[in-house]
């Protein structure tokens, strides 16, 4: 940045105080540089260490993986000290409000307007996961839709059963109340739930089954059944 005669508007202005900051890697200590702005009305900000930073991102991302894991908000602490050092410790507290700013993410998305997407592929699959439930273990199913454009994005997620049609038709029902409209075309294993679900919801939409599926049953009932021709 320099002004009309060159002159540079932001330069370094010695050192701030050593701070210590938790990466993925280790807990370093760091001392970054000050900078003096001569523009009106700005100033600087560093994209790379923001002011009063103590954690890098990638430290904070782990934080829901451990939560799903079944790790409770008191082991939040001594779990992240023993991997990151003793500054990377969460209180309980704070991993309760993460919780809820967790659970206010995920309605914000299941509650977002789908009137101005188009998707020309959507790609349809349940996943098992083992993660902490209150109830019976479910499956995800999971939604992935490409836009016009080729951008490929998350459509939606919810927990149900991989072969149930009504859990995938609830899935679709909301999405179209949300204003989806029918995708081009689905594509998704055979065994899923979701065909039925879709032909009711969306009958216009194209179907095809996923070569990957198809392909994986293949090898293993190829395997099985040289298994049984050996013990034979």
């Amino acid at each position: 940045h320099r002004d009309e005669v060159g002159r540079a508007l932001v330069v370094r202005n010695g050192v701030a105080e050593p701070r210590k900051v938790t990466t993925a890697a280790a807990e370093l200590e760091i001392q970054a540089p000050r900078v003096h702005d001569r523009r009106e009305g700005r100033r600087f900000t560093s994209a790379i260490l923001p002011p009063w930073a103590r954690r890098s991102p990638k430290v904070t991302e782990v934080l829901p993986v451990l939560y799903l894991r079944g790790i409770s908000t008191k082991d939040f602490e001594p779990a992240l000290a023993e991997f990151f050092g003793s500054e990377a410790g969460q209180s309980a507290s704070t991993i309760q409000r993460l919780t809820r700013e967790w659970g206010e993410q995920l309605a914000a998305f299941q509650q977002r307007d789908l009137s101005q997407v188009d998707y020309v592929y959507l790609w349809a699959d349940g996943v098992h996961f083992t993660i902490r439930l209150e109830q019976d273990r479910l499956c995800c199913l999971v939604l992935v839709g490409v836009r016009a454009d080729g951008h490929k994005e998350l459509v939606a997620v919810s927990d149900g059963y991989r072969e149930s049609t009504e859990s995938w038709s609830e899935l679709l029902r909301d999405l179209r109340r949300r204003g989806m409209r029918a995708p081009v075309l689905a594509i998704g294993d055979g065994a899923l739930g979701f065909w039925g679900a879709l032909r009711a919801v969306f009958p216009e939409s194209r179907e095809q089954r996923c070569w990957v599926h198809s392909v994986t049953r293949s090898i293993v009932l190829q395997a099985r059944w040289k298994e049984v021709r050996q013990a034979a």
